[in-house]
């Protein structure tokens, strides 16, 4: 009798735990699931053609077979506000459920630190999934200006174009004001390859924002045949490759310009920063996290950048994170000082 009541009881407690083990197997089982047979919309916040978009169409093209259940992700370009539209759209308006990844432009978290009142998003609350190519932008004039250094620039004015107030325009506008450039902004350019045809045209002189890494794989004939001069590099150390463009916050010339320009600098380490929206199941963000940086480890992947020209030169969605957090968190008076140098205090900008 003890035998068979000690059966019971172990019998019992067994089929007690069946729901418990069940239950916790659960969430893996949603987790392998869930993507199978969904799409992946993914919002680029430029126009086809240029950098962001090179990079968005390649992370688009194998991302998917990464993610458990291998979802078609479908490219959906949104431009507008230096890529505001973007970030709004994904932050504001698309489902919490890890559907929907942004691609938008690195400065837009140093607008926010500004307090950049067309900002309408908490970059700290989006969940950023990781960047392939973290990398230096360029500042570069159109071979035809003779414009070939910084000290040109302080003599002969430059008309520059933008698409917005971020990169594009932070970076002359700053430089006008501590180094004492001659830029002149044209703005209103959807994307960099709209800019990018209207420097071969002769309506603007050169981009006052353009990653290295993009010149090599959107233009590279125009590097081989020398159309171009690169004034700086806006980073925190030089690229391995550019090492005769000096950084700008090196031309500083006090030491609180230097700390507001390694401040505008800091976003470089973003590079082309993937997200999706905030409040997404942690789990799902999990899952694309892993499956970016298996992708960016991934030979097919790399053999097929380099391909394209594209430099890998991956940041977890841990670490950029971690970025976002920093810049949103930069000390008072050094975010006031980058703030007044990169006010428009010329004449209003040429509207494009």
């Amino acid at each position: 009798m003890r035998y068979r009541s000690t059966q019971f009881i172990c019998a019992t407690v067994l089929m007690a735990l069946l729901p418990i083990n069940a239950y916790a197997q659960t969430p893996s089982s949603q987790k392998d699931e869930f993507y199978k047979g969904k799409n992946i919309e993914l919002i680029i916040g430029y126009t086809p053609g240029g950098g962001y978009d090179t990079y968005g169409r390649l992370v688009a093209r194998f991302l998917g077979a990464f993610i458990d259940g291998h979802p078609n992700i479908i490219i959906r370009n949104m431009p507008g506000g230096g890529t505001r539209v973007a970030a709004g759209y994904v932050y504001n308006v698309a489902a919490k459920d890890g559907l929907t990844i942004g691609l938008i432009d690195q400065s837009l978290v140093l607008q926010q630190a500004m307090n950049d009142p067309s900002i309408l998003f908490d970059a700290t609350q989006l969940n950023w999934i990781g960047n392939p190519a973290a990398d230096n932008n360029t500042v570069v004039t159109w071979y035809t200006t003779g414009v070939k250094s910084v000290e040109d620039a302080t003599r002969t004015e430059v008309l520059i174009g933008s698409t917005g107030p971020n990169t594009s325009s932070q970076i002359p506008l700053a430089m006008n004001a501590t180094l004492g450039t001659k830029f002149k902004l044209v703005s209103g350019y959807p994307g960099g390859n709209d800019m990018n045809l209207a420097m071969e045209r002769g309506e603007i002189g050169g981009r006052g924002s353009n990653p290295w890494a993009s010149w090599k794989g959107t233009k590279p004939e125009w590097l081989r045949e020398h159309k171009l001069n690169f004034l700086a590099q806006v980073g925190l150390s030089k690229a391995v490759d550019l090492q005769d463009v000096p950084l700008l916050m090196d031309l500083a010339k006090n030491e609180q310009d230097r700390l507001a320009l390694r401040l505008l600098s800091a976003p470089s380490t973003m590079g082309r920063p993937f997200f999706t929206s905030p409040s997404v199941p942690p789990m799902r963000v999990e899952i694309l996290r892993n499956a970016f940086m298996a992708m960016v480890k991934d030979q097919a992947f790399l053999d097929q950048a380099g391909k394209e020209g594209l430099d890998i030169n991956p940041v977890s969605g841990q670490e950029l994170q971690k970025i976002v957090n920093d810049i949103i968190a930069t000390p008072k008076p050094v975010v006031a000082r980058l703030a007044e140098i990169i006010e428009d205090k010329s004449q209003p900008a040429s509207a494009h």
